[in-house]
């Protein structure tokens, strides 16, 4: 069991000191040199393991066996006392100092010795040298007791952690003292020091260090003999103060004459923050402590120095912190002992602490060292005085230093207007809260740093493959940064980090991330648009750094794995982005916490009086919990989760497993699923019999069965890089290849391009095909010997090279497009210069044309102007013309526009045809776009626009033009398919939004969800617009601001399986109807899933709620396809009702005055209040003969009238419902709806009703793009079908309304987008 419980504050207690034999024979010389009136010698002595004491200390066994033993024998760890007989002249005080092996009790000189159980972690052999890094000298004075701390780490990366307290005592002689206190004694003014080692699992430095000072007291009074007694009883105590869970849930505890608390962790990817973080402050400058980080990110070897031992453990661990929540992966031994510092000669990277004495030495032998001298506040080398490594970004570091100014990091002005504590413990907690404060300042400074620092690594990764695009990455760095991304993209840490945001985490740093966006980059995170700097972004990077000479000819500094034998040069230059966050995203407080009081220890430690402790602290945790509202189920979950333990560790299985299954419905995120396993796993036959009729046991037992009967499947940490291929790339591998280099994620799109780049192998399997690349112009042919077959379905390792390298280049070409300042004010922030053409004659004068997403403009010759072509949405007619020129006729572009009467002409030579089929792909993007209100086509259409370009680039053949007009996929479309957007569509249509942006391939919007601004309002750290929640396939929940429509979460995974419905609560919280049968429930101010109701046991269908609540409550209902209903009280998270209704499938339900109307396969059920069906409308005769069900209703009450639709009919029943006298077991009226196969949603907004369907055979074609659906707006009064409405090329799944003002629409995979429609 103790693999699976969560550790106590003790994992042991270790006595370190020298042997008595040792100090025998130094008093006897110390005796001998001062009769010979000589000054004794007083050497360093050998320090050794005296005992160990390990956990437990009291079992039932011994109570059971009837010897009540205060504390567990912990003897001698590995060895035994060597026999020896003792001398015949030995001083009696032998038998009575702390020995390896005896009790100091007669108890044979410690020969006895017993096996004892070590904790795996902790390293006894080294143990002694770093209980006494400096040596274990003699003295002939007393000194004070020191401290130090110790960080153990395991192969796996496992850390143990130790508080180290020395503490002086005399070496006595006098037989009489040592028996029993009497007789006279004499000191032999020789002193040696014991080590008291606790070794926790948990960083609580300065708690361990406030336990070992209290029992200081006793050491100092009490008598040699008596010693042992007091470590036993001391460590005896901290083995039953339990580790509090991750939360803001602190543990308090008395040990006279000091409280000492255990703060508790963040969460449970972060450590105990247990000491002062603002140390390092106090002994270097911000632009040093910058210096320190930045060779710990690029993982130098370094080596930390003090006069203090305990200096060096609290500086590296501090230090540590600051890189959350990047995690140190390499060898880290915080204090060396003199023995030790060979360790330094390790050819790894590491990061170590030794004695300030041994700089010269260190600093001489050993090369590459980065040193750092705490008390003089110094950094340097090994090699000089200064350190010559790449510094952190100059935009990060310079916030860094501007936030540390803000600092108050000096408790005494903060104290001085507070009146003088008397008490001391009310003094330690004024001292604690304000080490709080601070400590949250300070990681929230050091987030933000590292936050600016990987802040645009999202935008490189690819999750669906796991590949970080580092070389791209790179290329958007200054040239002064370049360095330092190297060194740091090439470490474990980094690794490690990489591993956490391609398993999509969300930590500390994503929802900094997240949150301290500007708008700009919103606004660029809603369309995926090839990477190009904006005229904001070229106008910041002239203000803030100077213009580098530039190459014409430019490739990225490393492409991956090209050969030598191609020598390509990339020279880049991008933009300076400075990340400033507002001031607000900072100063949010620390979180209020709450301290619980663990009863007081008992008397004398024995197995009855500590399970009468174990049960007072039960049963003031149960008090605690029944003092907690419900709506603060955060800290319910810490409490249950606390006496859960405790019910452990008394064997109260079904009590402990009561306790964690209660975590469902208050956070699963500290559910211990190891040790409820474990507990399940070792139910006694009574116990089983006892839970199976407990339901809510049952339940859990049942989850845990079926949880462990599933396959264990290994999480995926692989990171990849991008690699050019080096094999022939059929089209899978194709799709595979170009989604990891990030040209495009699109697989259609990709499958275009695949056609246009093997078109020349469908013309001729013999030809050779020349290939030009931009800068070696090297030619090579495809393989004559493949077949037909083979060379039509794949494209040559060296053909992607080069079209690879042509994209590359022509993305690093558009960075160094340097505009006047009089162009870049003609045009919107947003645009960039996606493709220049040469220097060209046109009918405006001579210069180039440049093309944004928005427009074609002449950048003139000469004295560089503006002069706009056109924007794409005002282009009437493009087409390639001739005009005569000598003896030739020379290919010219024709641009009609209807913003000027003149045509447009441009005599582009031999990139006329190229311009014209990238001209007409972007205006036929325009023009749909602005008909579906959806931009992304223009993003889309860009692409394709600059995939024709590099496939024209690197295809040197009559039929290159040809190849790129696979691409031309919206110019296609336009001419293949009606592309006029009805009026009545184009009117009501507001808006489109992606919700699978980022994703290779759209997903379904199975629910949407619109919440108020007034949800989450409370939410000091977050704005209080309105949200809109979307589900989208395997779980996945995105998060839009309603306001703006930017994405706010671009995932929150709940469970795995398909959602079905979701509920907004006034609570802060999202209720999430999965078909795994479990109800999901999203903390809005968090963004988590934190909680589950399992009572359903199949999959959950539908929620409605009833609000007719006098007190404004809430009360959720949910139903499953088996037909169970569910009533919930929403604050405790408790079933109030249960109905059963005996149905086929139960797909929906709705409240109306308290009435519950159920929507079944065949049938429209109203419940009375006891949950008996009072009526059912059957499916209609007409429709029983064909497989059908009902699939929607919306009940009209006003005029007693019941509306529904079926999932394969075309029409709309409506029955009456009020009026007795009226045959309500058939429709009285049917409503056919034009165009639709079956009805798949309806909702009523305002006094409408609006209906979501499948499209009929007869809509549209077959051409992707293509309308295949409806929304459809029917008018009450009249039954007429009033719109019709076209916006999606799959059935529409979801309706739902946004305040009356807006309907939302979502739709299947094939389109998998989210239309926004005005409601009149």
């Amino acid at each position: 069991m103790a693999d699976h419980l969560p550790p106590a504050l003790l994992e042991a207690c270790v006595v370190v000191g020298a042997s008595s034999d040792k100090l025998r024979e130094v008093y006897q010389s110390s005796q001998q040199a001062t009769n010979s009136s000589g000054t004794p010698e007083l050497p360093l002595l050998e320090p050794e393991v005296l005992h160990v004491l390990v956990p437990p200390f009291v079992s039932r066994q011994h109570a059971e066996s009837g010897v009540l033993r205060p504390f567990g024998r912990r003897r001698s760890f590995i060895r035994k006392k060597r026999e020896q007989p003792p001398p015949a002249a030995a001083p009696p005080s032998q038998a009575s100092s702390i020995s390896a092996g005896g009790s100091g009790r007669g108890e044979e000189g410690g020969a006895r010795s017993e096996d004892v159980s070590v904790p795996k972690d902790i390293d006894l052999m080294a143990l002694p040298q770093l209980c006494f890094p400096g040596g274990l000298q003699v003295t002939n004075e007393q000194k004070e007791e020191q401290f130090h701390f110790l960080v153990f780490t395991d192969v796996f990366g496992n850390q143990t952690h130790g508080v180290v307290m020395q503490c002086h005592r005399p070496i006595l002689e006098g037989a009489s003292f040592h028996q029993n206190g009497t007789g006279f004694s004499k000191f032999s003014k020789l002193y040696s020091v014991y080590g008291f080692c606790v070794i926790s699992k948990h960083p609580y430095y300065t708690a361990l260090k406030d336990c070992l000072s209290c029992v200081l007291v006793q050491l100092r009074t009490c008598r040699l003999s008596d010693l042992e007694e007091r470590v036993k009883e001391f460590a005896a105590k901290l083995a039953l103060v339990p580790i509090p869970p991750p939360g803001q849930l602190h543990v308090m505890f008395s040990l006279r004459p000091l409280t000492i608390v255990l703060p508790s962790r963040e969460d449970k990817d972060h450590p105990a923050v247990d000491l002062d973080l603002h140390l390092p402050f106090l002994c270097f400058r911000p632009q040093q402590l910058l210096q320190v980080m930045s060779c710990l990110l690029q993982e130098q070897r370094v080596v930390l120095f003090s006069a203090d031992w305990a200096r060096l453990t609290l500086m590296a661990e501090s230090l540590l912190l600051f890189l959350q929540p990047l995690s140190w992966q390499q060898p880290y031994v915080p204090v060396l002992a003199r023995g030790m510092l060979d360790f330094l000669m390790a050819p790894t990277a590491f990061l170590m602490g030794c004695h300030i004495s041994h700089f010269e030495e260190v600093a001489s032998e050993t090369d590459d060292l980065i040193l750092i001298n705490i008390d003089d506040g110094r950094v340097s080398t090994s090699c000089s005085e200064t350190v010559d490594l790449p510094e952190i970004p100059l935009a990060a570091a310079d916030c860094f230093t501007q936030r540390c100014l803000s600092l108050r990091i000096h408790f005494d002005l903060h104290q001085g207007r507070h009146a003088s504590c008397t008490d001391i413990n009310e003094q330690r907690a004024q001292r604690r809260a304000w080490q709080r404060s601070l400590n949250h300042d300070i990681q929230r400074i050091t987030l933000e740093l590292i936050v600016n620092i990987f802040r645009d690594v999202s935008s490189h990764l690819n999750y669906e493959h796991r590949v970080f695009n580092s070389e791209e990455f790179l290329k958007t760095r200054e040239t002064a940064e370049q360095l330092f991304y190297k060194q740091v993209l090439e470490t474990h840490i980094f690794h490690s980090f990489l591993k956490d945001r391609l398993n999509r985490k969300m930590d500390a740093f994503t929802r900094m991330e997240l949150n301290t966006r500007s708008e700009t980059q919103k606004m660029k995170a809603m369309v995926e648009n090839p990477r190009r700097p904006t005229m904001q972004e070229i106008q910041a990077r002239r203000k803030s750094s100077i213009i580098e000479s530039r190459l014409n000819k430019r490739l990225g500094m490393s492409l991956p794995n090209l050969g030598d034998d191609r020598p390509i040069s990339f020279h880049r230059h991008t933009l300076l982005t400075r990340i400033i966050i507002s001031d607000p995203a900072l100063r949010t407080p620390p979180k209020p916490v709450k301290v619980f009081k663990l009863p007081d220890f008992p008397a004398s430690l024995s197995f009855h009086t500590v399970q009468n402790y174990y049960s007072e602290l039960i049963l003031q945790l149960g008090k605690a919990i029944f003092c907690v509202p419900p709506e603060n189920s955060a800290l319910l979950a810490r409490f249950y989760y606390l006496r859960g333990f405790i019910n452990t560790l008394c064997s109260r299985r079904l009590e402990a497993l009561s306790d964690f299954q209660n975590l469902y419905k208050t956070d699963t995120a500290i559910f211990p699923a190891r040790l409820v396993t474990w507990l399940v796993d070792s139910l006694h036959r009574e116990e089983r019999q006892q839970a199976d009729r407990r339901p809510e046991l049952k339940r859990l037992i049942l989850k845990v069965k079926t949880e462990n009967e599933k396959p264990l499947v290994e999480p995926d940490y692989h990171v990849k890089k991008f690699e050019l291929p080096r094999t022939h790339l059929h089209q899978e591998e194709f799709v595979r290849c170009v989604q990891e280099s990030g040209i495009v994620k699109d697989p259609a799109t990709i499958h275009r391009l695949f056609h246009a780049l093997t078109v020349e192998s469908k013309r001729d399997s013999s030809s050779d095909v020349a290939l030009r690349s931009p800068s070696s112009k090297s030619v090579s042919s495809l393989d004559s010997s493949a077949s037909v077959e083979g060379l039509q379905k794949q494209v040559e390792p060296e053909l992607f090279r080069v079209f690879y390298t042509f994209w590359k280049e022509t993305e690093a070409e558009a960075q160094d497009v340097n505009l006047p300042s009089e162009v870049i004010d003609h045009l919107d922030n947003s645009e960039c210069v996606y493709k220049l053409s040469s220097c060209v004659k046109t009918s405006h004068g001579v210069g180039k044309i440049a093309m944004t997403q928005k427009r074609l403009f002449l950048l003139t010759e000469g004295r560089p102007g503006f002069l706009e072509i056109t924007k794409f949405r005002d282009i009437q007619e493009v087409k390639i013309s001739s005009a005569p020129f000598l003896l030739l006729r020379i290919p010219s572009l024709r641009i009609q526009t209807s913003s000027r009467p003149e045509v447009f002409e441009a005599n582009l030579k031999t990139e006329t045809e190229l311009w014209n089929l990238m001209v007409k792909e972007m205006w036929a993007g325009r023009k749909m776009a602005d008909q579906h209100k959806d931009p992304q086509y223009v993003a889309h259409a860009l692409t394709n626009v600059l995939l024709m370009d590099a496939v024209v680039g690197c295809l040197q053949t009559q039929r290159s033009i040809y190849a790129a007009s696979k691409l031309a996929y919206f110019d296609k479309v336009k001419h293949e398919v009606p592309m006029m957007v009805p009026k009545t569509t184009s009117e009501t249509l507001k808006h489109k939004i992606n919700p699978s942006l980022g994703l290779a391939e759209p997903q379904t919007v199975h629910v949407l969800l619109y919440t108020p601004g007034q949800l989450s309002c409370s939410d000091s750290e977050g704005d209080g617009n309105p949200k809109l929640w979307v589900a989208l396939s395997g779980g996945r929940v995105v998060v839009f601001d309603a306001a703006s429509w930017s994405m706010l979460q671009d995932c929150i995974q709940v469970g795995a399986s398909q959602l079905n419905c979701m509920l907004g609560l006034v609570q802060e919280q999202v209720w999430v109807g999965s078909q795994d049968s479990v109800i999901y429930i999203i903390d809005t101010r968090s963004m988590s899933c934190n909680k589950q109701l399992t009572e359903h046991r199949h999959e959950v269908t539908g929620f409605t709620v009833d609000t007719r609540d006098l007190q404004n409550s809430q009360q959720p209902y949910s139903c499953s396809c088996d037909g169970t209903i569910l009533q919930w009280d929403s604050s405790s998270l408790k079933v109030k009702r249960q109905f059963q209704l005996s149905c086929d499938r139960l797909s929906s339900i709705q409240i109306h005055d308290g009435t519950l109307w159920c929507c079944c396969g065949d049938s429209i059920v109203e419940l009375r209040k006891n949950g008996t069906p009072q009526r059912r409308m059957a499916l209609p005769d007409h429709l029983q003969s064909m497989p059908s069900c009902f699939s929607s209703f919306i009940l009209v009450l006003e005029r007693g009238q019941l509306w529904t639709g079926c999932a394969d009919s075309g029409e709309l029943c409506l029955w009456h419902i009020k009026d007795n006298s009226k045959d309500s077991s058939r429709p009285f009226k049917t409503i056919s709806l034009p165009g639709s196969s079956g009805v798949t949603c309806m909702i009523r907004v305002k006094d409408q009703i609006w209906v979501g369907c499948r499209g009929g055979s007869g809509v549209g074609g077959q051409c992707d793009g293509q309308l295949r659906s409806q929304v459809l707006v029917v008018e009450p009064e009249s039954h007429a079908v009033e719109k019709v409405l076209q916006a999606h090329s799959d059935s529409v799944q979801t309706l739902c309304s946004a305040e009356d003002r807006y309907v939302l629409s979502g739709s299947a995979c094939r389109d998998g987008k989210i239309a926004i429609w005005k409601v009149e």
